[in-house]
């Protein structure tokens, strides 16, 4: 007999004083890492842009420097445009200062197939030619499809690849909060097996 599918419950896995910790060390990590080094956070739209916004303040406090900021849409430089419909999603792309010899931080809140990362790496190649680059998370929940590791790691969550993560900032969604809703199968001994994926991007990276 097959095991029954049943449908999880939507699963709290960050809370909003997790991720106000979380941030935290996040930047402390990034001030360790860079020291003595011009620093610049990139944030991916949509809530990339606003966890880097956090993260800014935070480097900026730790380090005793002020960091730059900007943020990227990676609309037209991904992969997929041409599933994605005629008219895709389009917000501003805001970098008033040049990245070259810096070390830049690209900023998202989830990292899936790692599609959007290199999407955001040859966006940022337009502006100019950092010194470094790295790539800070709140969410790795694995299933890479190109060679990409994040150097900052908010929390790792095992999933299954069609689960939901979902994560929200209260900048854009009146709370901060992550979660995951998948479905799974009962097991011999009635336990599930758990699943999620990505619902803030339709095709997330």
């Amino acid at each position: 007999m097959r095991p029954e599918r049943v449908k999880l419950a939507e699963a709290v896995v960050l809370s909003g004083d997790d991720i106000r910790r979380t941030l935290v060390r996040i930047a402390h990590e990034i001030v360790e890492s860079n020291q003595n080094e011009a620093v610049a956070l990139v944030g991916i739209h949509t809530r990339g842009a606003y966890i880097a916004n956090r993260l800014k303040a935070l480097v900026s406090e730790f380090s005793g420097h002020e960091v730059m900021l900007g943020d990227l849409d990676i609309s037209f430089y991904r992969d997929d445009l041409s599933r994605r419909g005629p008219e895709p999603i389009v917000n501003s792309t805001s970098i008033e200062f040049s990245p070259d010899d810096m070390t830049v931080v690209l900023v998202d809140d989830v990292l899936f197939t790692g599609r959007t990362a290199r999407a955001a790496m040859d966006a940022l190649f337009d502006y100019g030619r950092p010194s470094r680059l790295q790539i800070a998370v709140l969410i790795d929940r694995g299933h890479h499809e190109l060679p990409i590791r994040p150097d900052y790691v908010g929390k790792n969550i095992p999933t299954a690849k069609d689960d939901r993560v979902y994560v929200k900032v209260s900048e854009h969604d009146s709370e901060d909060e992550v979660t995951v809703v998948g479905q799974g199968d009962n097991n011999q001994n009635g336990g599930s097996k758990s699943q999620t994926e990505d619902k803030n991007k339709e095709a997330e990276s």
